[in-house]
């Protein structure tokens, strides 16, 4: 197999959102994937609720932290092929030029991080995002990208990020892997 495509999932706080994306790409990638989080403006903690549904859909959290895009700008550090943003602030910002010229797309994704309320509330938020990520994710994967021309693959891509919660709910289930 040929090297793995590098994904970068960015978030303003790299606490939630793209800390679940990270980890789902790198569980549905299998080998074919490798991905990354980071922020904007990094937290610097992972939010408990996101390693907590991570830990309830037995996805791996070893490893993952709260970091600042700079470190994925600097030499060598991974090439990139693909930028997705995952919520709406890390779109309106400026992003830094990176090397390589992935491919990128927006991918929002409202911030249980945000929500405020009971602890259900909460821990439905975070379900729901993950939910959400977990559609996108098995599509992008199941992608044949190699047979794709660059503008095929963005236009699919931004056709990703479109899809709501009840077109992911009415796609057939993949299979899950332990």
């Amino acid at each position: 197999m040929s090297n793995p495509y590098n994904v970068l999932f960015l978030c303003t706080g790299n606490s939630a959102r793209s800390i679940l994306a990270e980890s789902l790409i790198n569980h549905w990638g299998r080998g074919r994937f490798t991905g990354w989080s980071a922020g904007s403006h990094p937290r610097g903690v992972v939010h408990p609720l996101a390693l907590d549904v991570l830990r309830q859909n037995r996805l791996r959290t070893e490893g993952l932290r709260s970091k600042s895009w700079e470190e994925f700008t600097r030499p060598g550090a991974p090439p990139l092929n693909f930028v997705f943003t995952v919520c709406d602030r890390a779109v309106q910002e400026i992003c830094p030029i990176w090397p390589g010229q992935p491919m990128t797309a927006h991918w929002g994704i409202e911030d249980p991080a945000a929500v405020e309320g009971s602890d259900e509330e909460k821990l439905r938020a975070f379900k729901k995002a993950f939910r959400e990520l977990d559609g996108r994710i098995k599509i992008f994967t199941s992608l044949r990208i190699e047979l794709l021309d660059r503008l095929s693959l963005q236009k699919q891509l931004d056709a990703i990020g479109r899809i709501d919660e009840a077109q992911l709910e009415r796609l057939p289930a993949l299979p899950r892997t332990e």
